[in-house]
């Protein structure tokens, strides 16, 4: 069966550069201290940097050749500013990040510029996020005559796992040995697909084992325990009982009626946090923290989900892999990258 391979391209960039930084950037502790050894990071002898091109470029190679993928589509981010602010009004969504620094904003542009030449689909707007596009192109083309695969860092992507879609997420190479130890997974396996170091293959099963819900329910899981990194706030104190409150009424709308059917009466309140403290092991009440954060989690929601309904153009055909092989060794003779070139080969 063919395999479509969706990529983060603005998380697999930016987990490339920084996994590929001299010391002397990574942990200098202020940006005028890192752009002091900007010199250091690996670059062209025309002084154009490489160390996220480079280290993204392996891995894809690596990837094609375990898994060869007959389609491929990759994702940018392109502004902060998308829908989430604009629409919805969220300033703080992503707001505590930082700015890329040069020599990543650099090679974004000479990446996707160069994955297009070389004949890949490149999806990128201002409005939207990579994750959206990925549900989007998750949302059409899915299918059992399909395996589709989301390549990312990010956990939100949990949400578009299914029957047919799962999650490559990259992580670190000793928590991916650890997960393959717990979980009994090992080459050879039925349905345990072989990728490189530093990527973990989720199924829905593992999101349940390791969020403690489905696939289906990770926007609401996030929309109670809200996301710092992303900015999204959730509902202080109610983190360890989402999942099972989740679990127990299937939904926002279903939580919040069992709140709501007790009419702000005192003892119905109590009857309601004693059944989730013997039937569901939540000990302390979150029932107040939910009330008083309603509107807050509802926006949380819909700043977690992604959006799924982007129209995209093109077929499924329009994606099939068919690298112009004349193009990127051009294209890797221009950033000297000769270990790459010797690859292809």
């Amino acid at each position: 069966m063919k395999k479509f391979l969706i990529i983060d391209g603005s998380s697999m960039l930016s987990t490339s550069y920084y996994g590929n930084l001299p010391k002397s950037v990574l942990f200098a502790k202020t940006d005028e201290e890192k752009e002091k050894h900007f010199s250091e990071i690996l670059h062209t002898s025309k002084g154009e940097y490489t160390n996220a091109l480079f280290t993204m470029l392996r891995t894809l190679f690596s990837l094609y050749k375990k898994v060869k993928p007959g389609y491929v589509a990759v994702a940018f981010d392109v502004s902060r500013d998308t829908f989430r602010r604009t629409q919805l009004g969220a300033d703080s969504y992503k707001a505590n990040r930082k700015e890329a620094p040069a020599p990543l904003k650099e090679q974004f542009i000479a990446m996707e510029n160069l994955l297009q030449k070389i004949g890949c689909q490149v999806l990128m707007d201002k409005d939207y996020e990579a994750d959206d596009f990925a549900a989007s192109l998750v949302k059409k083309f899915e299918s059992p005559n399909l395996n589709t695969y989301v390549l990312t860092k990010d956990h939100d992507y949990f949400q578009l796992v299914s029957d047919y879609t799962r999650l490559w997420r990259v992580t670190d190479k000793e928590k991916v040995k650890d997960l393959q130890q717990r979980y009994g997974l090992y080459a050879g396996k039925e349905g345990y697909t072989t990728l490189p170091s530093g990527i973990f293959e989720y199924t829905s099963d593992l999101v349940y084992a390791e969020e403690g819900v489905f696939p289906k329910h990770i926007v609401t899981l996030l929309s109670i325990t809200g996301d710092p990194g992303d900015g999204i706030p959730g509902c202080k104190g109610v983190s360890s009982a989402a999942g099972p409150l989740i679990n127990e009424y299937g939904s926002l709308d279903a939580i919040y009626a069992a709140i709501e059917d007790c009419e702000g009466n005192k003892k119905k309140e109590k009857a309601l946090s004693d059944f989730w403290k013997s039937h569901l092991g939540i000990g302390r009440s979150p029932l107040n923290a939910l009330k008083e954060n309603k509107e807050t989690v509802y926006q949380s929601y819909q700043l977690a989900k992604m959006k799924d309904d982007i129209p995209i153009k093109q077929s499924l055909e329009d994606f099939a892999l068919h690298i112009d092989k004349t193009a990127l060794k051009e294209i890797l003779t221009h950033y000297e990258m000769n270990s790459l070139i010797a690859e292809i080969e």
